[in-house]
């Protein structure tokens, strides 16, 4: 009798347990249509406009000796194709940015180990 009244016990805890700690909630979202998901032609040019602000490109291209008329040519020439393919690029180098915030990171961890390896009484030699 007992035995009986402890399995049904430890049956409702594991139900319990499992009912509120083991169970999902349900996922659901939007789905969105075929027109918003398709970029424009004037966003693809908004953000290879941006890009073409960025003073590492304008370097670049007058590096590669490329005036910023004819850079305009060029994209008034190129198929959409073409253009969502440099959005998608220029939207890339935007994101990269242009490695300043890396080369922070870099000294601040640099100062960091020096600073711990002072702290744990350490010499530094660098040779």
């Amino acid at each position: 009798m007992i035995s009986a009244l402890r399995n049904r016990r430890l049956a409702v805890v594991v139900t319990v347990w499992m009912t509120f700690f083991f169970t999902s909630p349900a996922l659901a979202a939007m789905i969105p249509s075929q027109g918003s998901s398709a970029p424009s032609l004037a966003q693809d040019l908004a953000s290879i406009q941006a890009a073409l602000e960025n003073k590492l490109v304008q370097e670049k291209l007058s590096a590669y000796g490329l005036t910023p008329d004819e850079v305009k040519a060029k994209l008034s020439s190129l198929s959409p194709a073409q253009t969502h393919t440099l959005a998608q690029a220029s939207n890339d180098v935007l994101a990269g940015g242009d490695g300043v915030g890396f080369v922070i990171g870099v000294l601040i961890i640099i100062i960091l180990v020096i600073v711990i390896l002072k702290l744990l009484n350490k010499e530094i030699i660098i040779r």
